[in-house]
């Protein structure tokens, strides 16, 4: 075990230090004896730069399927290409609705404290993704939205305008693996609004060019079934949200709905949140009422770590990895 590991294993002794803990040992005695791990992405994890941990998750085998928003989806993109154009508000708290608005008139997007720059970032990519949908379009062919980058990223489109190193690019990581990717509600992403505002114009005239959410649904049920019947996978939950909701209703969907007997539980669960238990909050749901889904079985490893998940996953896959 490297330094980092060392010094968790030392002070992390309590509370949710300690769940950080228990979690990370147990994600790596999943993974140590052949298990397979989805991480899900909620939240604004890519303008945080998880890739600077993620990606070494992914190239090391530690991860091995990924459900996003299209939001972490584009935005590790954004961050590729346009990083040193993207402005940090530390003050962001006592920011007036005034001073908001100029940062609108600067074309400033912003997520908590960091802005991302309209067109370094959104318009640059949206060029590229225009020219690959209109392509597929034109052609008569459909692929799902992360293959559209995943072609770009390949076929060298963004190298011309990398502003950070590769390397710290989990999409870049998961592309070179060919890492299976799921990305429910893309259309609730910019990139989805950019599409729909050509499909509006025009410039794209079948609307299912780029394929849905119920055909990622089609793709994670099949990954399931052929991995499941292999060895066991867990999930790796950051944050709540349709990230989360929709990978893991796989199970019962392919149980309950399809009536598929002996469909194999999610085999470790642990999600980082800071959503507390509330009425109806699923995000806040503790693990055991997923027993209750045909989500989770009574004996899968579960852990929640209520924190912030910019610090919680890097330390938990730097231990993972041994760091």
């Amino acid at each position: 075990m490297g330094a980092i590991s060392d010094f968790i294993d030392h002070h992390y002794r309590h509370f949710n230090s300690a769940a950080l803990v228990d979690a990370a040992r147990a994600y790596r005695r999943h993974v140590d004896s052949g298990g397979r791990m989805l991480v899900t992405l909620a939240g604004a994890m890519s303008t945080a730069e998880l890739g600077l941990s993620l990606a070494e998750m992914i190239r090391r085998g530690k991860v091995h399927a990924i459900s996003c928003t299209g939001a972490n989806l584009e935005e590790d993109l954004f961050n590729l290409v346009a990083h040193d154009h993207y402005v940090r508000i530390p003050h962001y708290r006592h920011l007036s609705p005034e001073q908001e608005e100029a940062l609108l008139e600067q074309n400033l997007n912003r997520v908590t404290d960091t802005c991302i720059p309209e067109h370094e970032a959104m318009r640059r990519i949206e060029k590229i993704m225009l020219k690959r949908w209109m392509a597929a379009d034109a052609a008569g062919e459909r692929y799902l939205p992360h293959e559209f980058m995943y072609q770009a990223l390949r076929d060298g489109d963004l190298e011309p305008a990398y502003q950070i190193d590769p390397a710290d690019s989990w999409l870049v990581a998961a592309s070179e693996a060919g890492l299976p990717l799921f990305v429910p509600g893309w259309e609730d992403s910019t990139l989805g609004n950019m599409y729909a505002g050509h499909c509006i114009s025009g410039d794209v005239r079948n609307v299912t060019t780029v394929r849905s959410g119920i055909e990622y649904m089609l793709s994670l049920a099949d990954w399931y079934q052929n991995v499941s019947a292999e060895t066991s996978i867990g999930f790796f939950q950051i944050g709540g949200g349709i990230a989360g909701d929709f990978p893991i209703c796989v199970v019962p969907m392919l149980e309950q709905d399809l009536r598929i007997d002996d469909v194999p539980r999610w085999g470790y669960f642990c999600q980082i949140s800071d959503s507390t238990t509330s009425y109806g909050s699923y995000s806040g749901a503790v693990p055991n009422e997923k027993i209750t889904w045909g989500k989770l079985s009574a004996d899968t490893p579960k852990f929640i770590v209520e924190s912030d998940a910019t610090i919680v996953a890097p330390l938990i896959f730097a231990y993972v990895l041994g760091q």
